[in-house]
């Protein structure tokens, strides 16, 4: 199956939800015909299955730019620029969305950075900002969603198969592993109000991907079931999922989309 494009849905999905997409926007690294971002694939295919969002990055610019895409499928939308990894920056995340739309009752935290190679090349620095970006800002999201939530309101948290395996940057591989933690104790304190889930995406085509394969061309060269990458459409209809009613019953688990990597033989 090929990996498809924005319009390989059902519409109406998310008819009369109001969701927060914190990571909307999306770095392009110098690329001149970048792929689509994960952030930016889910905010115009909810967009497109009917719901109202606010779009949420510390880079206005981009998330601007995502704005322009979301409202060409008619939606309602609202942009914030603000940092997650900050307290102060999701509060004014969720009051813009809740000033816009009245309430919210979706969120997908799609947030993540790396720094440091290896152990011996990690300063505290580095370890304390990714902690921040990546697992903090998830505390955060969860914290004042779990707060405002009525009845039937769902979180996303974007994981990575890289929490699940060793990879040379530790800090973003320790974070991600610590979301499925975070995600385990919001599902149990919020049920049966809220549902949490995360989703974690394998190697995926991004900007971010093809600068770390240039960083490590061995990345490129993994072997992988489905005989490529995935792409951010596909990483957006697996949140769209876990958004919906589709998966009205399921809360506190991990849904892994590699294409098979993660049960592959290595040889």
């Amino acid at each position: 199956m090929s990996a498809g494009t924005a319009t390989d849905t059902r519409p109406g999905r998310l008819a009369g939800r109001r969701i927060l997409v914190v990571g909307a926007g999306q770095q392009d690294y110098g690329l001149e015909d970048p792929p689509i971002g994960n952030g930016r694939a889910m905010s115009v295919l909810f967009a497109r299955e009917g719901a109202a969002l606010a779009l949420a990055d510390i880079d206005a610019a981009s998330v601007q730019a995502t704005e322009t895409l979301v409202r060409e499928q008619g939606a309602q939308c609202v942009t914030v620029v603000a940092d997650a990894a900050e307290d102060s920056g999701i509060q004014a995340m969720f009051d813009g969305g809740r000033a816009a739309f009245g309430g919210l009752d979706g969120l997908a935290m799609n947030v993540g950075i790396g720094a440091g190679l290896r152990f011996k090349g990690t300063s505290v620095e580095d370890w304390d900002r990714v902690m921040a970006v990546n697992l903090r800002s998830h505390f955060l999201g969860c914290k004042h969603a779990l707060a405002s939530f009525e009845d039937g309101g769902t979180i996303v948290l974007i994981g990575s198969l890289a929490g699940r395996e060793s990879m040379p940057v530790p800090a973003y591989a320790a974070s991600k592993a610590a979301l499925e933690a975070v995600c385990r104790n919001a599902a149990a304190e919020g049920a049966p109000r809220v549902r949490v889930n995360v989703l974690a995406p394998g190697l995926i085509d991004t900007s971010l991907g093809r600068m770390a394969t240039r960083l490590n061309p061995a990345r490129g060269e993994v072997r992988i079931p489905a005989g490529r990458q995935g792409s951010a459409w596909e990483v957006a209809r697996c949140a769209l999922f876990l958004l919906s009613e589709d998966s009205s019953y399921v809360t506190g688990q991990t849904l892994v989309a590699d294409g098979g990597l993660s049960v592959a033989t290595r040889s």
